[in-house]
């Protein structure tokens, strides 16, 4: 129900004016977007009926800025601290900068800084041509 409310409140905002929308959306959209996805299918982030919520927000009129700019790179923004999972780059990519469709073409770049170190979680960040 929240992933319902919240894209229906970002349409409203974008009926309005282009959306930037950015943080902890725990979940990974897509395969490519966690280490290990077929042992962690099922599992909180990567379910199925999370994964459709993501999609879709992304049928709705938004973009996922670094996917975007970045279709094939590999490049996680959460670890466990579990395990050693950062250290062997276990991660999964849960944290973005979603952006209205319509401006979706001024991207200038999408950044997942994982060399930041300091929390669980590392810096994401975007440029806009506005």
């Amino acid at each position: 129900v929240w992933e319902d409310v919240f894209r229906a409140y970002l349409q409203e905002l974008d009926a309005k004016k282009p959306v930037v929308v950015c943080g902890d959306l725990n979940v990974a959209a897509e395969e490519i977007d966690l280490k290990n996805p077929k042992t962690n299918r099922k599992n909180a982030g990567f379910t199925d009926e999370e994964r459709a919520k993501f999609r879709e927000l992304k049928a709705a009129g938004f973009t996922d800025s670094f996917r975007y700019l970045h279709p094939e790179e590999v490049k996680y923004s959460w670890w466990s601290y579990r395990f050693k999972a950062r250290e062997k780059n276990a991660g999964w990519r849960i944290d973005y900068f979603v952006v209205s469709d319509r401006i979706a073409a001024k991207l200038q770049s999408a950044g997942i800084h994982n060399e930041v170190f300091g929390s669980d979680h590392c810096p994401v960040s975007v440029e806009l041509d506005v």
